[in-house]
């Protein structure tokens, strides 16, 4: 009996999920959150469907992941496989990005432009647009009967949850394969089974996420606000509550003789909250710095006649001052400082890497692998030949002409295989394999039959554009 009081007694170490339902809220972090959410949805779904020529033999999807050929395309950017690390810079200029304005704005990614932020605003709207503000949710989740009423809000909110979530699976995979086909092919049954189980996947992770998950997924699943602390320091401007201002709160009648602050106790920071926590209780690993709650307190400071900013982006470094009754240091300190200035500068850096790589990258490359078996064939008229295999890639949307040609010896001598005029087509935007051989006479140099090196050049002979590789001609050693 005593084993089972006192396992009962145990506190539990999982807390039930409790629903939070923020109010709506109107200010000028809630309208800049509007348009940010405008933004990148249309941006999302809008983006497979712009169209780009790139001649007859390209896609002529403006933005288009060529899974099946191996490239990626973005606009009139063309890369290639062996290009990837156009990829790994832009990584990197992510999370030195990412990086930067953490420790300038805390969480500002996570409260404005996270994907995860983003759809949950957008299955709230929906949810306030079918159930109601704040309070008509509340009552509605706390109606244990289930009714017409509630059977039919909860169905109409579900089907929308699921539209949304089945548009966000489709635009995904229209990223990958011409979109104007694929949508065909979709609804007349023809689309690969990859596609439509693509489609299913996103659409129920969507709806889990953004609609039924929200904070959960922020708490419990991203890294970052375990990262985050290690990107700020005193300096960070990040959403906070002026407590020596505020302190004691309470909704008493202010005047000389009673010590209250400003706050009025109302709970309008927290009921507009996605989060659902309290910021009068300082920084918390759940607040994505959204600024939702300083809409919600200025609102109120202006009602009750005192000064706005209550709850404020705050950067720790400024606290003595502001409770000495000084003015806070100027944003711009606070965001130029040797932290942001080196992150700027890393991610400048890369930034201009890419740029440059990109504009001197050729349109034409070549690789050339000598055959090792055997390394030289001696002909029945005593000259020797080496053999090449030389991989030609044409970066243009039409065929074109590449003449192969060497030099470093003027006694080797080149031939193609398939063509007697050094000259090959290469077909638009595609990679081609042409053997190569080059032959010594008989009674060459000594020195040149043991080893010599000479260059391949390559090149395109309707705009002149060349490229080059070094190898080695291999002969007798004796």
């Amino acid at each position: 009996m005593c084993d089972s009081v006192s396992t009962n007694s145990e506190p539990s170490l999982y807390q039930a999920r409790e629903p939070i339902f923020p109010k709506r809220v109107k200010g000028v972090f809630r309208n800049l959150k509007w348009v940010i959410m405008a933004v990148t949805l249309g941006i999302y779904y809008l983006t497979p469907w712009i169209r780009w020529d790139r001649g007859p033999s390209l896609p002529d999807q403006a933005v288009l992941v060529d899974i099946a050929n191996r490239r990626f395309f973005f606009f009139m950017i063309e890369i290639w496989p062996h290009e990837f690390y156009f990829v790994a810079g832009l990584l990197i200029m992510a999370g030195l990005g990412l990086f930067l304005f953490t420790s300038a704005l805390g969480r500002v990614w996570c409260g404005y432009t996270c994907p995860q932020t983003v759809w949950t605003d957008l299955f709230i709207l929906v949810e306030r647009w079918i159930e109601g503000d704040r309070n008509a949710r509340l009552r509605l989740h706390r109606q244990k009967k289930w009714d017409f009423r509630k059977l039919r809000l909860r169905a109409t909110k579900l089907v929308v949850w699921l539209f949304i979530g089945l548009a966000t699976g489709g635009a995904w995979v229209f990223y990958f394969t011409d979109a104007p086909a694929l949508l065909v092919a979709l609804f007349n049954g023809t689309a690969h089974s990859i596609a439509y189980t693509t489609i299913a996947v996103m659409t129920a992770t969507t709806v889990f996420f953004g609609a039924i998950a929200r904070e959960q997924i922020c708490i419990y699943a991203c890294p970052w606000p375990r990262i985050q602390a290690a990107m700020m320091d005193e300096d960070t401007l990040t959403v906070g509550y002026r407590e020596w201002r505020g302190e004691p709160r309470g909704k008493g009648k202010r005047s000389e003789d009673t010590e209250l602050g400003d706050c009025i106790d109302c709970m309008a920071c927290v009921n507009v909250c996605p989060m659902g926590i309290d910021i009068r209780d300082g920084q918390q690993m759940e607040c994505i710095t959204c600024a939702l709650c300083i809409d919600a307190c200025d609102d109120v400071m202006e009602k009750i006649g005192k000064p706005r900013g209550l709850i404020d982006y705050l950067a720790l470094s400024d606290e003595g001052r502001e409770r000495g009754g000084q003015p806070p240091r100027s944003i711009w300190k606070h965001v130029f400082r040797p932290r942001t200035v080196m992150y700027t500068a890393l991610w400048s850096m890369v930034g201009i890497a890419l740029v440059i790589a990109l504009f001197m990258r050729s349109d034409i490359e070549m690789t050339v692998a000598p055959v090792r078996n055997p390394t030289f064939v001696t002909l029945s008229d005593g000259s020797i030949r080496n053999t090449y295999e030389i991989r030609l890639r044409n970066k243009h949307g039409d065929e074109r002409p590449f003449r192969i040609s060497i030099n470093g010896n003027p006694e080797l001598r080149v031939t193609l295989e398939g063509t007697p005029y050094g000259v090959v087509q290469v077909p638009a935007d595609e990679m081609k394999l042409q053997r190569v051989y080059v032959t010594a006479p008989k009674g060459a140099d000594a020195a040149l039959v043991a080893r010599t090196e000479f260059r391949f050049w390559v090149e395109d002979t309707s705009n002149g554009d060349r490229v080059y590789k070094d190898t080695v001609f291999n002969g007798r050693t004796n």
